[in-house]
């Protein structure tokens, strides 16, 4: 006992010192996301595997609901291709050569499938975690999809994983517009229900109505124009009283989100019409 009581003597100093170190390493990956993304990219493949076997599991038991969405979402789709060909020719415009540059516009946009292995939609700056690294093409500033609409920005990449800034993140900023009028404003989140987001300054001379289309602007090098983003839900009153603020049911539900696509492209490929076609 007494060879005991000298060795924890000895030695206790380093004993406290390792219990720290472990305190802290767990409080900071667990109380800070962006930490926790960081190491989990960098230095933990490992739970990444693990991760990516027990999403695939849970889309697997999933399969029923999520055919159903793909099928309605093909729907709208397909009827918005049938209005754009409509306007088209009644606008008396060449379609075949329409045709032909915009499939050029979306060959241009280089596309990576990828998988979300980690998400949150209760946090007020939330972070998701693709199956897609550097060693996939992927980098950061690029552009992520799934088949409702935009997603979120990459904002961190590792060789097998990145860390993917989404719609529902406070410091997420994306140009969107009105599909009708074309007035524009960025996209931001501030809490809450991972379902809504804000447009501000909108002029008031603008004639929103609810339920109007909202799209993305095309003024970046991130996402193409012409992106579904959502719909006018409510027109509220700005702050000052000057402008609109919009309130937005986005079209994508982060809680449910697992198949997206990493795209490369931006002011080359503005095209209100590209919408149907980049999402499939």
């Amino acid at each position: 006992m007494r060879s005991l009581l000298e060795r924890i003597e000895q030695w206790g100093h380093w004993i406290v010192f390792l219990l720290l170190e472990v305190a802290s390493l767990v409080l900071l990956f667990r109380f800070s996301a962006y930490q926790a993304s960081v190491w989990f990219t960098q230095a933990n493949a490992l739970v990444g595997q693990v991760l990516e076997w027990e999403s695939g599991i849970i889309a697997y038991a999933h399969l029923g609901e999520l055919n159903q969405q793909l099928t309605e979402t093909n729907l709208e789709l397909q009827q918005e291709v049938d209005v754009l060909r409509h306007q088209l020719a009644v606008l008396e415009h060449d379609s075949s050569y329409t045709e032909r540059l915009l499939a050029r516009q979306i060959a241009d946009c280089r596309r990576i499938p990828a998988q979300v292995i980690n998400n949150s939609v209760r946090d007020r700056d939330n972070l998701i975690t693709i199956n897609r690294g550097t060693l996939d093409g992927v980098r950061n500033e690029m552009g992520v999809l799934c088949g409702t609409g935009i997603v979120g920005i990459v904002c961190q990449t590792g060789d097998h994983y990145a860390i993917v800034l989404p719609v529902l993140n406070s410091n997420s900023s994306i140009s969107c517009r009105l599909k009708s009028t074309e007035y524009f404003g960025y996209l931001k989140w501030n809490g809450g229900s991972p379902l809504r987001a804000f447009i501000d300054d909108i002029p008031r001379h603008a004639k929103v109505r609810k339920g109007e289309l909202v799209e993305t602007s095309g003024y970046s090098s991130v996402f193409p124009a012409g992106i579904f983003v959502g719909r006018v839900k409510r027109v509220l009153n700005s702050d000052d009283g000057l402008s609109y603020k919009l309130e937005i049911q986005l079209s994508t539900d982060f809680a449910r989100l697992r198949d997206v696509v990493v795209i490369e492209g931006g002011l080359n490929t503005l095209n209100t019409v590209e919408t149907p076609k980049t999402l499939k």
